[in-house]
């Protein structure tokens, strides 16, 4: 297991999204709330160890008539993501590959398709 501190796990969810387009990163800061979080809930996980976690509807299934709603969440996993990572550099990358991953569902991209682009 390898573990950083939660200040430079959070700085490493803010590089993700710094790699972004600004065009994306303005679309998304007005969707999406995304938190760090140490587990996941059992509910969230199902028996699952999960990596991250999007909670919304995605873009492309909203309509104006939809009326007020809670923002979308993304969840990233702390524990989760250091027990998976072999070095911090693994870490890191996992950090990065998890966000986008979940971003990818916010615009509607299904699991297979974003492990078919390396987001999986």
């Amino acid at each position: 297991m390898i573990q950083i501190s939660r200040a430079e796990f959070e700085e490493a969810v803010d590089d993700a999204l710094d790699s972004l387009p600004d065009e994306v990163a303005r679309a998304i800061a007005e969707a999406v709330a995304i938190l760090v979080e140490e587990e996941p809930t059992p509910e969230q996980s199902r028996g699952a160890e999960l990596l991250g976690l999007y909670e919304g509807v995605p873009l492309d299934r909203r309509s104006v008539f939809d009326g007020f709603r809670q923002p979308d969440r993304i969840f990233v996993f702390r524990g989760p993501l250091q027990r998976h990572a072999r070095s911090r550099e693994h870490l890191v990358r996992e950090i990065a590959v998890t966000v986008l991953h979940e971003l990818g569902h916010l615009f509607g991209i299904s699991d297979e398709r974003l492990h078919e682009l390396g987001w999986g």
